[in-house]
């Protein structure tokens, strides 16, 4: 007799609502993450990847096994066609829900192909002043140079408060960034004075440094489009994302000679390596090597 999985109906942080399965574990997955201290979008596509293997497996979770695993990783590698980096993350979750959960060793020794290494799209100075021409003045300017000048990451930006600014020492500090952890960020002398003028002159007051009209944050879709929009305006070829200001402030920043664990410290990295991805995009070193043939 077929297993049907027993589903309920859970609302997510934006209220739509997603059916999931077998409701008591997915609600101790929920906790244990929560505990654990993941991200609420990180737990969320835990779950949903939990309830997607559910769906698959058609018999009680207590009898999964090893090869189920396998299946249902391979099924999603060849019929889902996804990334490494999403096999990767259905991995975690299904290794985190085993491990933690079920207390089962069953996912340690399967393993999934490394998620290729691209590296990330940087813009060139010229660029970013384009960029930043392009931008209508006032809010949406402040938000893109802010970016840039600052390596925040999208999130970090929305969720700035004007208390966390220090006008004096010329820095700010984030408060819970990925993983989150807080840092200290360097801010732009030039970039200062502008917001200074910029808040005194809000019609609605707002604990956060960029609003809307009525005080409440902005979302982060909101700064994607004003980036994407800022972008086709300058005529830049280039896929343009606040991610991607984050990557060219890290870029110029090496290539000024500033020191990689400073970077590391400023961007909220957790490990250099990661980091250490921008000494393959700079391109400030390679350009001093010769090339063989001019030298014939």
């Amino acid at each position: 007799m077929d297993y049907t999985a027993n589903t309920s109906e859970v609302k997510d942080e934006k209220g739509s609502v997603e059916e999931i399965g077998n409701d008591n574990w997915v609600q101790k997955l929920r906790q244990e993450l929560i505990v654990s201290g993941y991200s609420s979008r990180t737990v969320k596509m835990y779950l949903c990847y939990f309830n997607e293997f559910d769906r698959f497996l058609k018999k009680p979770i207590e009898q999964c096994e090893r090869d189920d695993i396998v299946a249902f990783l391979a099924e999603k590698k060849e019929k889902g066609n996804v990334s490494n980096a999403t096999l990767a993350l259905v991995h975690a979750a299904l290794h985190f829900f085993f491990h933690k959960i079920m207390r089962k060793k069953i996912v340690e020794d399967i393993k999934i192909a490394k998620k290729a290494t691209k590296l990330p799209t940087v813009l060139g100075r010229d660029e970013v002043k384009k960029l930043i021409k392009a931008t209508p003045p006032k809010r949406d300017r402040l938000i893109v140079e802010f970016l840039y000048s600052s390596g925040c990451r999208v999130s970090e930006c929305v969720k700035l408060k004007t208390e966390n600014l220090d006008f004096k020492e010329k820095m700010a500090s984030i408060r819970g960034g990925k993983g989150n952890k807080d840092r200290m960020i360097i801010l732009s002398k030039e970039w200062l004075k502008h917001i200074k003028k910029y808040l005194k002159r809000k019609k609605i007051k707002s604990v956060f440094v960029f609003s809307k009209k009525n005080g409440t944050p902005l979302s982060s879709d909101t700064v994607q489009r004003v980036v994407k929009k800022a972008a086709e305006k300058a005529g830049i070829q280039k896929k343009v994302t606040p991610h991607t200001l984050r990557h060219s402030y890290a870029t110029h920043l090496l290539e000024t000679g500033e020191n990689i664990r400073k970077i590391q410290e400023l961007l909220g990295h957790s490990d250099l390596s990661t980091t250490q991805i921008y000494t393959r995009v700079s391109t400030a070193e390679l350009k001093k090597v010769k090339s063989p043939l001019d030298r014939l």
